[in-house]
């Protein structure tokens, strides 16, 4: 191979080669101050995306902005002077605070009541000013529970919490936010009370705020365990410390590129340098532990380095690039911060490539010879637990290989059978744990209250005033009482509720009134009497200017895209068997909404990338060994790794989220790698020799403990992610490790088991 002119060239310059390493890499680490960081989901999906267009269309339309919700919540009843009293200062501070909409804030001295007093409607303040008095109280408390447009909106069923709806204006403010809200809940609440903050745009502007202070802990953490454990395997620092180096390189190459191109740091592409740091060092252990098996003969760097790189410069291109073409698939999928993180950790991986081919021998050629006698030689005449069980695992196989076959043959089976119990699921926030305040706060406020997730079921007609048709008003009442019978909706607010609430005072407050209006005028004769009486802003986020579209809120208790999936199928079965008005059309937008439909599209990406890269690194294979059956089997520990930990996850009840979608593909090029060296190292054994049970011993004499060493890499580097605080860390470092566990098992039993029984035959006796 051509390339390999590279490693000859650095084994005979190794000082220049590492200058310009250094120089190169100082050009992108300067490209890092220009980083522009995005933590927000929506931006998952495309500027142009249908539904993110309707969204954004529907905010401007019913002025509608994301919400952060604060509850405040008091043992022994909120409605007594005291506890009102610090709602009220909460409300007047939260008001104060830049970036909050004052105008749309929804709380106890913020929104309007309609009542009735000496037979004329009255909309003014639920509480205009904090009460002195029991009987102001019981005023308030009245007022409150006789209008059911409060009830589990702005007070709790049992009257032991309040809530405050707080729209901001922008969502990447909601962290800055609610640190603001905190502040002041804790000055004015006491010991008998207590906050809490939920809301969508919490939970994910606190994840994106957390998740770097989480990388500047974890990335470093990850290095150290490589280094720790690459000291163990082969107790020579000065060999050790380059492919760390190297590692460092590499992920300063790869998010330097993404910044100095102008990419955004997004949730995905902040994850590189943890993907990046145990995957660029799996060549150089194969380089190291061919080293430290030819060193003792040789003893000379230069004709062990050509030898070791005469035999692993092809394995180690093919298992580059296979890794490469692993994460480039990701650029098939429909979710842009998905696209540019495959596509730079697929460049990250290349950039390793071409360091270890170069960097390294460089690096090594810089050791001095007397050293590396003293050292390697010494340290090589030790036996090690692999060096005594590994011998021992090749004779079982190569005995027992029909039985492996078999064995394998079954747990295949129930892998697949576990794949078929998989459900697809996420919410933001459970990418907190349990014990978390967004988790603690989203479980109280959710049994409080009517729900924090929202969503917006929109109506549109054809003409003005098409909404103040009885027709019309009657099917939103309607629907709603639907939405309301879901256990998963906790309450729903429209129009509709405020020409009932109207209706209802005006003709004498008996609830048998309470009904919509039957004929168009009168139903617009409330609605200009409302608007006249209170603030018109009360209106605007349920129906446009000119009575064109409507707006429901659906408030959900939880918000899990599988609630979301079923609620909107249950809609569409309500629409199907209650034909709407005619002209009228029904959508769905909303923030829970938006997370479902880039969730939707991630599931199906990833699995379409997968596909696309599995059928890339099979062409790949069949290119490399020149056989379609040599290939085939080399496809079986990404196989059986996706097939066994999907499947376990389908088992244990684990959803398939954003972090496990993301995994899949890290496993197309990672799992192959083990195959590729050990088939190949297969091939030229067998050529030689012709005896299968001879080269079965060579390969887990040597070649076999080089892998297990990269497994090991591979699955102890990303163990420190699992005791990250982050939901998605803690669930890529244990189902990755899960995964290369299950890659390196089936290399080391089924493959060489495949390969006595059906492999052999199809290697060509001529050079490839």
């Amino acid at each position: 191979m051509r390339l390999k002119k590279l490693t000859y060239f650095s084994i005979d310059h190794p000082k220049l080669v590492i200058a310009l390493t250094l120089i190169i890499t100082g050009l992108f680490l300067f490209q890092f101050p220009k980083a522009h960081i995005d933590t927000d989901p929506e931006n998952m999906l495309e500027a142009d995306q249908p539904d993110r267009v309707f969204y954004d269309l529907l905010k401007e339309d019913f002025g509608i902005r994301d919400m952060i919700v604060l509850g405040i919540t008091d043992e022994t009843g909120i409605f007594q002077p005291q506890t009102l009293g610090k709602i009220a200062r909460i409300t007047n501070e939260i008001l104060k605070i830049d970036g909050v909409i004052v105008e749309d804030v929804i709380s106890f001295t913020t929104t309007d009541n309609v009542t009735s007093e000496d037979s004329v409607m009255q909309v003014r303040r639920i509480m205009e000013t904090a009460p002195q008095t029991t009987k102001e109280v019981e005023v308030i408390k009245t007022s409150v529970f006789g209008n059911p447009l409060f009830v589990e909106k702005l007070v709790s069923k049992n009257g032991n919490a309040a809530a405050i709806y707080i729209p901001i204006r922008q969502k990447n403010m909601s962290y800055s936010i609610s640190q603001k809200i905190e502040s002041i809940a804790q000055k004015e609440l006491g010991k008998d009370q207590n906050y809490y903050i939920a809301g969508l745009p919490v939970a994910e502007d606190t994840f994106g705020y957390k998740m770097f202070t989480q990388m500047s802990i974890l990335a470093p953490l990850i290095g150290l365990v490589i280094f720790l454990l690459l000291f163990f395997l082969f107790r020579k620092s000065s060999l050790i410390v380059p492919p760390m180096i190297m590692a460092m390189f590499s992920v300063i190459w790869g998010m330097g590129s993404l910044i100095g191109l102008g990419f955004t740091v997004h949730i995905m592409s902040s994850m590189i340098p943890i993907f990046l740091m145990p995957i660029a060092v799996l060549d150089s252990v194969h380089i190291l532990s061919e080293f430290y098996d030819r060193y003792p003969e040789l003893k000379d760097r230069k004709k062990t380095l050509t030898e070791v790189f005469d035999k692993l410069f092809t394995p180690m291109f093919y298992t580059s690039i296979t890794t490469a073409v692993g994460f480039a698939s990701l650029t098939l999928a429909d979710i842009p911060p998905v696209r540019v993180f495959g596509a730079f950790v697929a460049f990250g991986v290349m950039v390793a490539w071409i360091l270890t081919v170069m960097f390294i021998p460089a690096s090594i050629m810089l050791i001095h010879e007397n050293k590396l006698i003293s050292k390697v030689v010494k340290n090589t005449k030790k036996d090690s637990l692999l060096t005594h069980f590994l011998p021992r695992l090749g004779q079982f196989v190569f005995k027992q290989s029909r039985l492996i076959v078999i064995g394998a043959l079954l747990f295949m089976l129930i892998g697949i059978w576990g794949l078929t119990k998989i459900i697809v699921n996420d919410n933001p926030v459970k990418w907190f744990n349990k014990n978390s305040k967004i988790r603690v706060a989203d479980r109280i406020m959710n049994q409080q209250f009517g729900g924090t997730y929202m969503a917006y079921l929109t109506l549109a007609g054809k003409q003005p005033n098409d909404i103040k048709k009885p027709k019309v008003m009657n099917y939103i009442s309607k629907l709603q009482k639907y939405l309301e019978s879901e256990s998963v909706v906790g309450k729903t607010t429209s129009v509709a509720d405020i020409i009932k609430r109207v209706n209802y005072v005006l003709k004498g407050s008996t609830s048998s009134q309470s009904v919509i209006p039957q004929t168009q005028n009168e139903i617009g004769q409330e609605l200009f009497l409302f608007l006249m009486s209170g603030n018109p802003n009360d209106l605007d986020n349920f129906v446009n200017y000119d009575y064109t579209k409507a707006n429901i809120w659906v408030q959900m208790k939880r918000g899990d895209n599988r609630d979301m999936e079923n609620i909107e199928k249950g809609v569409q079965q309500f629409i199907a068997n209650n034909s709407p008005p005619d002209g009228v059309k029904i959508r769905w937008s909303g923030l829970t909404y938006i997370n479902k439909v880039w969730q939707d599209l991630m599931v199906k990406g990833m699995l379409e990338s997968v596909l696309g890269g599995f059928i890339a690194v099979f062409i790949l294979m069949i290119f490399l060994f020149r056989s379609p059956v040599l290939a085939f089997i080399s496809m079986m520990p990404l196989t059986f790794a996706i097939v066994l930990s999907y499947g376990l996850l389908g088992f244990i009840g684990k959803d398939y989220d954003m972090p496990v979608a993301v995994v899949s593909s890290m496993a197309l090029g990672l799992s192959i790698d083990f195959a590729i060296h050990f088939i190949q190292r297969f091939r030229q054994k067998y050529k030689e020799t012709k005896e299968l049970e001879a080269v079965n011993n060579y390969i887990f004499g040597g070649t076999a403990r080089a892998i297990s060493r990269n497994a090991f890499v591979i699955i102890f580097g990303f163990i420190p992610l699992v005791f990250a605080t982050l939901g998605p860390y803690i669930t890529v470092g244990a189902f990755f490790a899960l995964l290369m566990a299950f890659s390196a098992l089936t290399t080391l039993l089924l493959l060489p088991a495949l390969m006595r029984m059906v492999g052999f035959r199809f290697i060509k006796n001529k050079k490839d």
